[in-house]
């Protein structure tokens, strides 16, 4: 269990610093520990919420929120995050799903990116559409027991929607959301046995989490530049979703 934590606190401290809870990872560590998959959710989920939960303060704090936009993708997305909690999944097609959809995200993060100019009408063009994309990756992070920042910052980085601190900060806020309303879901389907089994497992996690999340939060509003948080992301998605397929 040491060493689990202790991966779990590098993962927090990684993924807070651009905005993520880290849910992918921490999916990919239990499945490698051989946790029951089916519990696999449960506990990504709430480590998430701990990670985001201090992640959204401290920007909201730093004034990098764009408060509408990101509100408007959050509540979009947050149902249909707990219509894929509810969906049954077989465990070969959640770890296929899980980790090609890694590999796919951690692409987009490494293609290069335009600097959004200065004012708010010169950000991509087709930045305005991004609210469509929001109901499906709802879905697919509920089903799979992630936040969906994973999937949602890659997008809003190749649009040109935001500053990168901008998008971390609604990346952390949607995976907050999602997180929440995809663990309602995964309750509701998994029954109390599965939760007792997450909650027996899990507090160390949670306090790990805990701390490697604040330390990363703070990291990327002081210290990390905007290219080492994208190019950073990219690389630990791309490694975690190899090791998921290649373990299939």
């Amino acid at each position: 269990m040491v060493p689990l934590a202790i991966a779990f606190l590098v993962t927090a401290l990684l993924y807070a610093s651009v905005g993520f809870g880290g849910g992918s990872t921490y999916t990919a560590l239990l499945a490698l520990a051989e946790v029951d998959y089916r519990v696999l959710p449960l506990l990504s989920l709430a480590c998430n919420l701990v990670v985001v939960a201090g992640s959204t303060v401290r920007f909201a704090r730093a004034r990098v929120t764009p408060w509408g936009r990101a509100l408007l993708l959050t509540a979009i997305a947050a149902p249909a995050a707990f219509l894929g909690g509810l969906t049954p999944i077989a465990e070969q097609g959640f770890v296929a799903l899980l980790g090609t959809s890694l590999l796919f995200t951690a692409l987009t993060m490494m293609l290069p990116v335009a600097k959004r100019p200065e004012g708010e009408g010169e950000r991509g063009r087709v930045a305005r559409y991004a609210p469509f994309a929001a109901l499906p990756l709802g879905y697919i992070s509920g089903l799979v027991g992630i936040g969906g920042g994973i999937f949602l910052a890659p997008l809003l980085h190749l649009v040109r929607w935001d500053s990168a601190r901008a998008i971390a900060a609604t990346a952390s806020l949607f995976i907050l959301v999602n997180s929440l309303f995809g663990l309602a879901g995964q309750v509701l389907k998994g029954g109390e046995g599965r939760f007792a089994a997450a909650v027996d497992l899990g507090l160390p996690l949670l306090v790990a989490v805990a701390i490697g999340g604040q330390i990363g939060s703070l990291l990327a509003l002081r210290y990390l530049p905007q290219r080492w948080i994208r190019w950073g992301t990219g690389a630990l998605t791309a490694f975690v979703g190899g090791r998921l397929l290649l373990n299939l």
